[in-house]
């Protein structure tokens, strides 16, 4: 039987080898995924020109996905360092990248980095625009940008941010509801820019259904863009944010009847307080489409250490449904990151994942978890290391301070807990001050 794309396939009770790699990867039975898949609560980003893809799965009861965020930009245009951060990504295992690229030889870039990567890749082809024409924004045609995603779909990219919400109706609403940070989303504000200066609908939303030819063709997943984000914890869950999530709600339906996979785009910045409502309201108006959330950032007052506040937002989020988490790096808000700011994101981002992951009941999320406790109880420091998410700092941190008993480390040095357990419980002498029996 043929089929056009995942979400076909499934419903026709075709098993793609996708979905068997993701089966395989999640230890669930494949009947269970496709079923999941068909109805849209999984997706499986796979472009049919990604020819070197390892499948992964986002969505309800799958392990929690990490992307990383790269690309080129005209005050930092080296493909080669870029590239480095991929490396690194594909070395640490980030189960996506997303392309964010808005200057200079962006194809290039964009060519490279799917024949190098194996994961999934995203892109925004709103902010390749403006370069690919050469054409100020205001000079850009409907047809132009339907081009750019048709361009982008060619090149093998598995799932694409479209920023269709932003349309007239939810443009009044934000007009007509000041915020303190206005709008924070580079694609969704060159998009209502784009709106304002031309007087006229925003064409991925009046062209939607031309948008869904070309992800039906190549089998790319619509990513659909909240441009509405907050920017600020003093912008979350208002009007704006609320409209636009009810748009791409209807939107979801339309691509799911086109059999056109779907994950929708979440906060930005919120209140720890406000995110466990917020997953619910995404899941209830968007029919439990898998959830992509930046963060949430939940303070507004940690540049240098955005990591971490997005780190707590998203394992709050995704212990409450979100499915897929962007990563932040140290240098959000501040510049473009280098490779020791992508590895800081990609350990926080992962570390909320996995802990989300554990509240979710994922199968086998405490098996990492209950390794490293056994071999703290051992004492075996080499096993500790190893199992560490980041294996390098804690082999540097353990090297840098060491104990004159080597089973224990220069915190508690011979008063330690765990060595003293050990010696009680198995009957042996116990001694603090001199050297034991």
């Amino acid at each position: 039987m043929n089929y056009t794309t995942q979400m076909d396939a499934a419903r026709k009770g075709i098993v793609t080898k996708e979905m068997q790699m993701v089966a395989e990867k999640e230890g669930m039975k494949v009947e269970d995924l496709i079923k999941l898949v068909a109805r849209g609560k999984v997706a499986i980003p796979a472009n049919k020109n990604h020819k070197n893809l390892e499948a992964e799965g986002v969505g309800k009861g799958l392990r929690t996905k990490i992307n990383v965020n790269l690309g080129i930009s005209k005050d930092c245009n080296d493909i080669e360092k870029e590239l480095e951060k991929v490396n690194l990504a594909i070395d640490m295992k980030a189960e996506a990248i997303m392309d964010l690229s808005c200057f200079g030889k962006t194809q290039e870039f964009r060519q490279r980095l799917v024949g190098m990567y194996p994961g999934m890749i995203g892109t925004v082809p709103m902010y390749d625009a403006v370069g690919f024409y050469d054409k100020e924004l205001k000079d850009l045609t409907a047809e132009d940008l339907l081009n750019v995603i048709e361009t982008h779909a060619k090149d093998g990219v598995d799932f694409m941010t479209i920023h269709a919400g932003i349309n007239r109706e939810t443009a009044e609403v934000f007009k007509r509801n000041p915020r303190l940070t206005n709008l924070v989303s580079r694609g969704g504000t060159l998009m209502f820019a784009w709106m304002q200066l031309n007087g006229k609908e925003n064409p991925f939303y009046e062209h939607f259904d031309k948008v869904l030819d070309i992800c039906e063709k190549y089998d790319v997943t619509i990513s659909l863009g909240d441009a509405c984000r907050p920017g600020s914890i003093a912008d979350s869950t208002d009007p704006s944010q609320i409209k636009e999530l009810m748009i791409l709600g209807e939107l979801t339906k339309r691509a799911w009847e086109r059999n056109v996979q779907v994950i929708i785009e979440g906060p930005g910045h919120m209140a720890l307080n406000e995110i466990e409502a917020n997953m619910l309201l995404e899941k209830k108006l968007c029919y439990d489409a898998p959830f992509y959330v930046l963060g949430p950032i939940v303070t507004d007052i940690a540049p240098g250490y955005d990591h971490i506040t997005s780190a707590i937002g998203g394992a709050i989020a995704a212990s409450n449904g979100a499915d897929f988490l962007c990563y932040v790096t140290p240098a959000e808000h501040l510049r473009l990151p280098d490779l020791d700011d992508v590895k800081e994101g990609i350990i926080a981002t992962k570390i909320a994942a996995h802990a989300a992951d554990i509240a979710k009941g994922i199968k086998g999320a405490r098996k990492w978890d209950n390794e490293m406790s056994e071999a703290r109880r051992n004492l075996d420091w080499n096993k500790m290391i190893e199992l560490a998410i980041d294996s390098e700092k804690a082999k540097k941190y353990r090297e840098n301070s060491r104990p004159e008993d080597e089973k224990t480390c220069t915190m508690c040095g011979k008063m330690c807990a765990v060595r003293n357990m050990n010696k009680v419980m198995s009957g042996k002498n116990l001694n603090v001050l001199r050297d034991d029996d």
